[in-house]
């Protein structure tokens, strides 16, 4: 298959906006003698003039290769998918070695069989991101028809869906993904498939799928993102308890929520909020919701110690019945998160000097929460000031 090359007059790629390590590493390698590129996300972020997040290169090195290059920078990871990380400091330049395989069966099997271009892209998930850049010539490479799709927004998938999704089924979530981020159209055999097949999404790695809801949460667009999966029916095989509440009036509260806290997350850009309190978002309208319940029923507003069995037992609700487990320390912090609220705007209108209360070290997580509560609500923007005032004043 010959590649449609784009050249700089077709496309409007600035390079001097390129990570500047990424085209060290693509040339270190071209002056080894191997072929390298920019490959995926960094390309199809590029052309729809958004910021990279990652730069990952793809090239005909072996991954042994890539380390006698780079040396002591470089870390070979995995063993089913062999990988080179290349190391600036904190900083990762992921890089792959071209791979080859059949792309017709339903289970991937062997990730280390070498190949070429054409064959490395055909084993991607999505046509929007199976580009190739090469910096040295500043062209593009398209073997899938992913540049025409980029600028006809749309989503769909290289090759038969059905068998794409059933090789790896998280591509589902990730193709919801790339919808909530950018507002493309999903192709309709892909959108078909994608309903049909849902059911292998719990064939997959729970891990895996609770790592792409997390990093949705920290992505800036996970209020669309939520929305869709529930209106695809994905949510309901995931966390069946909480689809439940998205579903009802409760859910515009949720994504209320979520919408302010993707708000914070676009302004922040590389440090998201911490995922305790992104998945607080989640929960916090429904414990408020058991709180009204329970004034009415019993006449009375519940004191502290019975919001913290409410927010305890709404969390395992939610949570421990859900495919993925979420890991204890997440949970734990989301407790106080939830709980601190009623102590930061207590249900009798009273306020508490609690200092102690500060010194806490997860206090900083249930005061930005409030911030997003009195964004929500302007009537608490005075209690945050004031235990924001008294935070500082113990830095």
């Amino acid at each position: 298959m010959q590649p449609k090359i784009y050249q700089t007059s077709d496309h409007d790629i600035d390079p001097s906006l390129i990570d500047s390590d990424a085209i060290y590493v693509i040339t270190k390698l071209n002056e080894a003698g191997y072929t390298a590129y920019l490959v995926g996300g960094s390309v199809r972020d590029l052309l729809v003039k958004q910021t990279p997040k990652d730069y990952d290169i793809s090239t005909s090195a072996r991954p042994e290769q890539i380390k006698q290059v780079f040396q002591r920078n470089c870390l070979l990871i995995g063993r089913r998918f062999r990988l080179a990380h290349v190391r600036f400091g904190q900083k990762i330049i992921e890089v792959s070695t071209f791979r080859s395989g059949d792309n017709e069966s339903d289970l991937i099997v062997h990730d280390n069989q070498w190949g070429t271009p054409e064959e490395d892209v055909l084993r991607r998930d999505f046509t929007i991101n199976g580009l190739f850049y090469n910096p040295t010539n500043h062209t593009i490479i398209d073997y899938v028809g992913g540049w025409e799709d980029i600028h006809k927004r749309i989503l769909k998938t290289i090759g038969d869906p059905s068998i794409r999704f059933r090789q790896d089924p998280v591509r589902m979530i990730r193709l919801l993904k790339f919808r909530a981020r950018f507002k493309f159209e999903i192709e309709n055999d892909t959108l078909k498939e994608l309903l049909y097949c849902r059911q292998e999404l719990l064939k997959s790695s729970p891990a895996r799928i609770l790592e792409e809801i997390f990093r949705m949460l920290e992505s800036g667009h996970s209020s669309s993102f939520f929305q869709l999966m529930v209106e695809s029916s994905l949510l309901e095989l995931l966390l069946p308890s909480l689809t439940h509440f998205l579903e009802g009036k409760l859910g515009l509260e949720v994504y209320k929520y979520l919408n302010l806290a993707d708000g914070i997350n676009l302004y922040r850009g590389r440090k998201p909020i911490d995922r305790a309190l992104l998945t607080s978002c989640l929960i916090f309208p429904l414990l408020e919701n058991e709180i009204n319940l329970h004034s009415l029923e019993h006449h009375t507003k519940p004191h502290i110690g019975q919001i913290m069995t409410m927010a305890s037992s709404l969390i395992k609700a939610l949570f421990t019945s859900s495919f993925s487990h979420f890991p204890r320390r997440i949970l734990a912090t989301m407790n106080f998160i939830l709980t601190t609220q009623y102590r930061l705007t207590p249900l009798s209108g009273k306020r508490f000097h609690r200092p102690k209360l500060t010194h806490n070290k997860e206090f900083g997580l249930a005061l930005q929460f409030l911030k997003i509560r009195a964004l929500r609500d302007k009537s608490y923007l005075e209690d945050f000031e004031w235990w924001n005032n008294l935070y500082r004043q113990k830095e």
